[in-house]
């Protein structure tokens, strides 16, 4: 599977140099793993160079196991094999990494090598990148082959709220966020991170093994910063030129000590890459915001007293219009459908959003468009698995096996204490079991190479550790 440069070997060489020194249970020793309801707790702790190493040893089969299974779902998806993802990397993605961040990817590449797993800077920065690369960079150049087409279908995953003031129990912020994705890949997206780096605010994280960011984005840091998103539909848009997404995700986390730091980190150098609407917190002022962001257009709404929902759909004109194929007035999408439904459960919960609020918002499976329960793609706890007129705004056929993957929440006192609950599969707990599934729709069946079961796990608290 890999194609090793000579400027690829140069780095993890000299890496391998530098590492000789140091013993294995040295880099160890400030680390931790444990599993726990279908989560992989980590605490990762040192110089970017420690916290890698520490990651790629205690996610080593986990890594291999994501990258395998990402090269095989991609390839499937966009036509494009692993080695040009790699050579993505290579071309315009690893010389704008930050130095410490490259210093914790050849880490991991250490650890992964310490565990005799054989990949390199590449496969990781790849990895981290495959979202921007998979739904931005690949559909420009396809689209540069048909101008004009806006043959675009850059998929939303996730619905999420922020909410401050007289919308929550105690008038404090409290924020959620659920995961949608193809189950294939969700499955990989069952990490907390909890990193403690040498500069820099502490961070608690959901992720995917491998990544240094956390990619669905549901973050609290030790500067009392609650970032989340979810992804706009439809986007068009991409600058290979800047700074990648998943560098500036992890530099406002890292950084930032209140959201007017996390939007100019999040605007500066942006390359359209993964475009979001992020919704912030700051713990410290008790106030949130949201920032919308595309590639040349971006725009933000801050509040103490509010409540900001997020369902895959853009909020400005000139955004939609111009960096957008979506169709705001079409009733019948999974983001018009959950805005509705999410709309109408803050403003009916004004007033007593909290925690346990918060749980039932996440896993809420009324269909605001046909005024009825239902397991498909206009419920907040999606199941497009069920649903046979598919997410065609995403390019998901009929049955397409996807949907919520897993949840998180918190709130501004547990937060303080870096605190999150979690959930890992549907948060309404319905398993996913792919056997009676691929019996019933066999146009998925090449899934079955990676994908057995999604289940779901009981909600789970999760802490920095002491």
């Amino acid at each position: 599977m890999h194609y090793y440069t000579p400027k690829c070997l140069l780095f993890i060489s000299l890496f391998a140099f530098a590492c000789q020194t140091a013993k294995k249970e040295d880099l160890l020793s400030e680390a931790s793993r444990h599993d726990n309801n279908g989560w992989i707790y980590v605490h990762l702790e040192g110089t970017p160079a420690s916290i890698g190493y520490q990651h790629g040893y205690l996610l080593a089969p986990e890594i291999d196991t994501n990258i395998r299974s990402m090269a095989y779902f991609l390839e499937h998806e966009t036509k494009k094999d692993w080695q040009f993802y790699r050579q993505c990397a290579a071309n315009f993605l690893w010389d704008k990494v930050d130095r410490e961040y490259k210093d914790e990817i050849n880490g991991i590449v250490a650890g992964l090598k310490a565990r005799h797993k054989d990949y390199d800077s590449l496969d990781i920065t790849a990895l981290n990148a495959m979202e921007e690369l998979a739904y931005y960079y690949i559909p420009q150049l396809m689209d540069k082959q048909k101008p004009g087409s806006g043959d675009n279908k850059t998929p939303g995953n996730c619905s999420a709220f922020i909410a401050t003031g007289s919308y929550t129990k105690d008038g404090k912020i409290v924020i959620g966020h659920n995961n949608w994705t193809s189950y294939l890949v969700g499955q990989h997206w069952n990490v907390i991170a909890d990193i403690v780096p040498e500069k820099g605010s502490r961070m608690l994280m959901d992720c995917m093994p491998g990544f240094i960011h956390s990619g669905d984005d549901f973050v609290i840091t030790g500067n009392g910063i609650l970032i989340t998103e979810t992804t706009i539909t439809q986007f068009k848009g991409f600058d290979s030129t800047q700074i990648p997404e998943f560098v500036r995700a992890r530099k406002s986390a890292q950084y930032s000590n209140s959201i007017d730091d996390v939007i100019r980190l999040f605007v500066t150098g942006n390359n359209g890459g993964y475009a979001n609407d992020w919704l912030i917190g700051d713990i410290k002022t008790n106030e949130v915001a949201k920032l919308e962001l595309g590639l040349k257009d971006h725009k933000v709404w801050r509040s103490k007293d509010t409540a900001i929902i997020g369902s895959n759909f853009a909020s400005d004109p000139k955004l939609i219009a111009e960096e957008t194929t979506f169709s705001i007035s079409d009733t019948t999408t999974s983001p018009n459908a959950r805005k509705r439904r999410m709309e109408q459960l803050v403003t009916d919960l004004k007033g007593k959003i909290d925690l346990d609020q918060g749980k039932l918002i996440e896993s809420d499976h009324y269909d605001a468009i046909h005024r009825t329960k239902a397991n498909n793609k206009c419920v907040v706890c999606g199941h497009v698995d069920e649903d046979r007129s598919g997410c065609m705004e995403w390019d998901w056929a009929p049955f397409y096996p996807g949907g919520t993957v897993q949840s998180k929440l918190t709130t501004a006192d547990l937060a303080k204490d870096l605190k999150i609950w979690a959930h890992m599969g549907h948060p309404c707990g319905q398993d996913f079991v792919a056997a009676p599934f691929y019996k019933l729709h066999p146009e998925y069946g090449w899934q079955a190479k990676y994908l057995a079961t999604l289940k779901a796990y009981p909600w789970t608290l999760f802490e920095a550790q002491k």
